[in-house]
C-alpha cells in the first residue's frame, strides 16, 4: 500500500487540530452526569485548554525518538510514566504507585485497580500510535495495548484502546464510519462490555432511535461499572454516537458527543481526531480551526527533567512524520509514505477487518497476544520472551497457597528459526515453601505448518510462610543452555 505524503501529513495535522478543538470545547463540561446543550466554545479565542489526553502522547513520542520502535513496550513506557508524567489521579496514581513498588506492567494496571482499569485514561491517547502506523491497524493496536497495560491492565480500558486505535489507524485509508466501527470491533473480545455496548448503539441507531435515548440506554446498561462515571464503555459509546448521528458533519458530530455528558473533553477530542484523520485538516471548519490556533498547552509533563516537548501542533506533526516510515519498516509493514499517488486496494481494506494478531508471525505481537490475561506480565529475555501469570493474583496472606504459570515464546524473527531447551527455576526464598521448583520446558521453532513457537504452560505451587515484610521478592531463573544465557526475573508478592 502507498499513501501520498501530503495527504498523510494533512490527515495527521487534522487529527491533532481536531483533538485540540474537542479537548478545549469539551473541557469545561468534563464530569457532567446529565445531558447537555452545548453549542460552541466557552473559552477565549486562541487559548486551547491543557489536556492530559495529548500530554501523554508527547511523552510517548519522546520515548520513540529516544528508544526506537523495537524497544517500545509496556515496560519501557512504564519507565517514561515514572520519569515524565506527573498526575496521580485515579488509574494514573494506582499504576504509578504499583510500579514504584516493583510491580511490572501489566500487573501494575490490574492490581488494586478494580474500578479505574475500566476507565478512559488509555483510549484517549491512541492517536500517536494510529498516526505512526497509518493503515497498519494491528501494529497501531499493538503499541496501544502496550501503552494501556501500564495503567489499565486487562480491563475495559484496554479493550477500548484496541477499538479506538484500530479505528483511527484505519481512518487513514477508509472514510466510511460503519466500516471503521467494524474494523475497531474486530480487535475487541466479543464478551467485553465495550463490544456489547457499541453493538447496542449501532442497533438502536439503525432503528432510528433518538441519540438522547441511545445515550440513556448506554448509561443504564453500564451503571454497575464504577457507577457508570468516567468509564470506557459509556464514553467510547458517546464517541460512536457522535460519529453516527453527526452524519459526517464535524460540528454536529462533536457537539453530539459533548452533549452526551461525562468525560466530555475526551469524547469530543476523539471525535475531532477521527474526523480529522478521515477528511484531513482542510475539511475542519475554518472558524473553529482559527479559534483554537496551533498552540499546545500542557499540564501533566514533568519539565524539571530533560525533555523536548512540542509547543505547536505543526511541530508535533513534523516530528511524527520523521518516525513513521521507520516504525512501519521495523514492524515489517508493507506500507510506504510516498511522494507519488496513494495506492490502496480493496484486498488491503478487507484484511483490516480481522481478529487482532490472527496468524501473525511477529514475535512481539505473538507474545503480546498470549499475555493478555489478568495478573500476567511478559519480559523479553534474549532469544525468548517469558510470560508469567500470578494465577490467583499477587496479593498474599500467611499460609496461603499461590500458583504461577509460565509460558515461553521463541523470538524467531531476531534469532533464527530454531527451538530452545529452557530450564526454569523458582529460587529458594525464606518466606515460601515450594516442593517442585525446577522445570524443563521447550520453546519450539515456528513453521508454516504449525504456526506456533511457544512452550506448553508450566505450573508452580508455593505456600507463603510468615513474613514481617510488606513485599516479598522472589527470583525466577531462566537458563538456555545452548546459548550460555541466564536470566533472573523478580516476582513481587504483596502482603495483605
Amino acid at each position: 500500500m502507498k499513501l501520498n505524503r501530503q495527504i498523510y501529513l494533512n490527515k495527521v495535522k487534522g487529527c491533532f487540530v481536531g483533538k485540540n478543538i474537542g479537548g478545549t470545547m469539551g473541557g469545561p463540561y468534563e464530569g457532567t452526569r446529565e445531558l447537555l446543550d452545548v453549542k460552541g466554545f466557552k473559552t477565549q479565542k486562541g487559548e486551547p485548554l491543557p489536556n492530559d489526553d495529548l500530554d501523554l502522547q508527547l511523552v510517548w513520542l519522546q520515548a520513540l525518538e529516544d528508544q526506537g520502535p523495537k524497544h517500545i513496550d509496556s515496560e519501557m513506557l512504564g519507565e517514561y510514566w515514572l520519569s515524565f508524567i506527573t498526575p496521580y489521579w485515579n488509574e494514573y496514581g494506582i499504576s504509578k504507585t504499583n510500579m514504584q513498588r516493583g510491580i511490572p506492567p501489566s500487573i501494575s494496571g490490574d492490581m488494586d485497580n478494580n474500578i479505574w482499569k475500566h476507565s478512559n485514561g488509555a483510549w484517549i491517547r491512541t492517536e500517536i500510535w494510529a498516526c505512526l502506523a497509518p493503515g497498519a491497524v494491528d501494529t497501531a493496536v499493538k503499541y496501544a495495548i502496550e501503552d494501556a497495560l501500564v495503567d489499565h491492565g486487562t480491563g475495559e480500558g484496554t479493550a477500548a484502546t484496541c477499538f479506538v486505535a484500530a479505528l483511527e489507524s484505519a481512518a487513514f485509508v477508509v472514510n466510511d464510519v460503519n466500516t471503521l466501527i467494524d474494523i475497531g470491533l474486530s480487535k475487541v473480545d466479543k464478551s467485553s462490555r465495550l463490544h456489547k455496548t457499541l453493538e447496542l448503539v449501532r442497533e438502536l441507531h439503525s432503528k432510528g432511535v433518538d441519540y438522547k435515548e441511545v445515550r440513556n440506554r448506554v448509561v443504564e446498561l453500564n451503571k454497575d461499572i464504577g457507577d457508570g462515571w468516567f468509564q470506557a464503555p459509556n464514553n467510547v459509546a458517546f464517541v460512536v454516537i457522535g460519529l453516527l448521528y453527526g452524519q459526517g458533519d464535524f460540528k454536529k458530530s462533536m457537539l453530539t458527543a459533548i452533549n452526551c455528558g461525562d468525560d466530555t473533553d475526551c469524547t469530543a477530542a476523539t471525535v475531532g481526531s477521527i474526523l480529522g484523520i478521515m477528511h484531513g485538516e482542510d475539511k475542519i471548519p475554518a472558524d473553529w480551526k482559527e479559534y483554537i490556533g496551533d498552540r499546545i498547552i500542557t499540564c501533566s509533563i514533568n519539565r524539571g527533567v530533560s525533555f523536548r516537548f512540542s509547543a505547536t501542533i505543526t511541530d508535533l506533526v513534523n516530528r511524527i512524520a520523521k518516525q513513521t516510515q521507520y516504525l512501519l519498516n521495523s514492524n515489517f509493514e508493507k506500507i510506504e509514505i510516498t511522494d507519488g499517488e496513494s495506492e490502496i486496494d480493496d484486498e488491503f481494506i478487507a484484511h483490516l477487518n480481522r481478529e487482532f494478531a490472527l496468524d501473525d508471525e511477529r514475535d512481539d505481537i505473538r507474545a503480546l497476544k498470549y499475555s493478555l490475561k489478568p495478573n500476567t506480565f511478559k519480559t523479553r529475555l534474549g532469544a525468548m520472551t517469558a510470560i508469567i501469570s500470578f494465577d490467583d493474583g499477587n496479593l498474599v496472606k500467611t499460609g496461603e497457597k499461590k500458583h504461577l504459570t509460565v509460558m515461553v515464546t521463541n523470538n524467531i524473527k531476531a534469532f533464527g528459526n530454531q527451538g530452545y531447551e529452557i530450564r526454569v527455576e523458582l529460587l529458594p526464598h525464606p518466606n515460601y515453601v515450594c516442593d517442585d521448583c525446577s522445570k524443563e520446558i521447550y520453546a519450539p521453532c515456528w513453521t508454516p505448518m504449525t504456526k506456533f513457537a511457544y512452550s506448553e504452560e508450566t505450573h508452580f505451587e508455593l505456600e507463603a510462610k510468615h513474613s514481617k515484610d510488606s513485599i516479598d521478592t522472589l527470583l525466577m531463573k531462566f537458563v538456555i543452555p545452548t546459548r550460555g544465557k541466564e536470566f533472573y526475573v523478580p516476582l513481587k508478592f504483596v502482603r495483605r
